[in-house]
């Protein structure tokens, strides 16, 4: 695994180092630039930027006539902000038309640690996962996040990207043949015995629990799975036939998210137990960003616990 670094701070990069490529991206804020890391953008490129203040609900609306008009725009807010506060907004304005807005939901999950369960959104997956033709994409590690930040970009439609607020270890690398593409998932280590399907830093704890588990004679195979919608069904199916059970891991409510997307995938066309890993419907708590997410069972010794408990439902 490579360098540390927050995926929100990758996205912020990604936003300067991509903008003279791309004249039409514009950028707006619900005054959090310093938290959403769109800061640096703001310096560089004002006339591109817009902080809208602490409203987002209006923020989208704005985004949406923009978009209409040919921009293309990324609203940067909280998840909790993105996700709940502006759900009508992003469903009716964006979505409903089909416009080509990105919502950016930055601070998603448990590991925002010390705000506590107000501020760790952990239904965002789940809401925009049900919009209508809304894409859902949580990168990673920082690489997968300036790859995805282009993409999204260049994706004709109304689209929700995730940001992290604590840094990770940087686990994909195009030197190694990684490739992104919205709606396709990665093998990132290759198994027979189970498949342990993660998103966004549930990555990092996938495949160091298939580590300890390797110790122990498991092969377990680990999926990134960054598009939440469309789910790569090919890869999915691939693993249920090939492995015959899959464990998904997610720092999201089990309801609705990552988990539920494979388990409907599974159940429709090649049903295998699917366990589902994450937040067990309740909310956060507060805490260190490390130390809330062992309260969820958020680490890769309990990951691999429940790889085990998995493997015994085996047909």
């Amino acid at each position: 695994m490579g360098d540390m670094k927050a995926t929100r701070a990758a996205y912020g990069e990604a936003l300067c180092e991509l903008a003279e490529k791309y004249p039409q991206l514009v950028v707006l804020d619900a005054d959090l630039s310093s938290a959403t890391m769109t800061k640096t953008f703001a310096a560089q490129y004002p006339d591109r930027f817009f902080n809208c203040g602490i409203a987002e609900a209006n923020m989208t609306g704005i985004a949406a006539g923009m978009a209409a008009c040919g921009l293309k725009p990324f609203t940067d807010t909280f998840a909790i902000f993105a996700a709940g506060r502006a759900y009508e907004q992003v469903r009716n304005s964006i979505a409903y038309p089909g416009l080509g807005v990105t919502v950016v939901g930055s601070h998603g999950g448990v590991s925002v640690g010390e705000d506590g369960a107000t501020h760790q959104m952990i239904e965002d997956l789940s809401l925009m996962r049900t919009i209508p033709g809304m894409t859902v994409v949580n990168p990673c590690d920082a690489n997968e996040m300036k790859l995805a930040v282009e993409a999204l970009i260049n994706y004709d439609g109304p689209s929700y990207l995730r940001l992290g607020r604590s840094p990770v270890e940087t686990v994909t690398d195009t030197a190694d043949g990684y490739s992104f593409e919205i709606g396709k998932g990665v093998t990132l280590r290759d198994g027979k015995d189970i498949t342990i399907a993660a998103t966004g830093l549930c990555v990092q704890m996938s495949l160091k629990a298939a580590e300890i588990l390797s110790q122990e004679g498991i092969d377990a195979r680990v999926l990134d799975i960054h598009t939440i919608k469309p789910l790569d069904g090919d890869l999915i199916l691939k693993a249920a036939k090939e492995t015959g059970v899959i464990l998904t891991v997610e720092e999201h409510n089990v309801i609705g998210g990552l988990g539920g997307a494979v388990a409907e995938y599974v159940g429709s066309t090649f049903p295998v137990p699917v366990i589902r890993h994450g937040v067990n419907d309740e909310f956060g708590r507060s805490g260190k960003a490390a130390e809330v997410l062992s309260y969820f069972g958020l680490d890769p010794e309990t990951v691999a616990a429940k790889a085990r408990e998995a493997i015994k439902l085996k047909r």
